[in-house]
């Protein structure tokens, strides 16, 4: 297998259930190195909760099946652990740090890192992006629009330098300029050679952007194929794409 065709997440027979309530029904899931892959579909199919379950944050509940990052189980690795394995999540909500700085919660991104050259020079790359972060460094993040606080929380997770970058529906309640930026850095991250995993309502954004997609409904996946296929698919159209 070469480097481009290597897995660099691979989820199979994955089941989630909280109580009797089956979230997550058996999904099989795969991300290649490299790859732009979107996980697609209404809300309460149970994207997020398959992003929580490869990131170890689900609450108490009954998880099946395995997940492998890189060759290896992720199963028992501390939330912690896998931020030190390169994988970085940015969570739906955005979950800044809302009583510390613009500029701490970048410096809480790289706290993995000891290149204090690296991190400063990363620093001022993601103001050079964003530069409303910059012009805000010293403001408590929670002072911040939702769309400035999507912008802190995705350079917060780049500074730790992610091999796997997951994201969990990025433009939700942002206004329409704010979701092109957020989209156009994403596609950007990925042209950079970072693997993204995309969970995301806005379906046509989505695939656009991705190489890949998963279209997932009631806890199953019902259709994966080429983004570009999926855009022109009459199925996807009709059911998340309003034509």
């Amino acid at each position: 297998m070469n480097e481009a065709n290597m897995s660099m997440l691979k989820i199979s027979g994955l089941k989630v259930a909280y109580g009797g309530i089956k979230a997550v029904k058996g999904i099989d899931l795969e991300v290649n190195k490299g790859e732009l892959v979107t996980l697609i579909g209404a809300n309460g199919a149970g994207k997020t909760t398959t992003l929580k379950a490869i990131t170890g944050t689900l609450p108490a509940c009954k998880v099946e099946g395995t997940i492998s990052y890189q060759g290896q189980p992720l199963k028992g690795t501390h939330s912690f652990q896998i931020v030190e394995k390169k994988l970085a999540m940015v969570p739906e909500g955005r979950g800044v740090f809302t009583r510390m700085s613009i500029h701490e919660n970048l410096l809480m991104g790289a706290y993995t890192r000891n290149d204090k050259a690296g991190i400063d020079a990363d620093v001022e790359k993601w103001y050079s992006v964003f530069p409303r972060l910059k012009e805000r460094s010293t403001s408590m993040a929670g002072t911040l629009s939702g769309g400035e606080q999507q912008m802190l929380a995705m350079a917060r997770a780049l500074m730790s330098h992610p091999e796997l970058l997951l994201l969990d529906e990025p433009s939700m309640g942002l206004s329409p300029i704010m979701v092109e930026k957020i989209f156009e850095v994403i596609r950007n991250v990925s042209k950079e050679g970072i693997t993204i995993l995309l969970v995301e309502q806005n379906a046509k954004l989505a695939l656009q952007a991705a190489h890949r997609g998963y279209v997932m409904d009631s806890g199953a996946i019902t259709m994966t194929g080429d983004a570009a296929a999926m855009l022109n698919d009459p199925r996807v159209q009709a059911a998340y794409l309003g034509e």
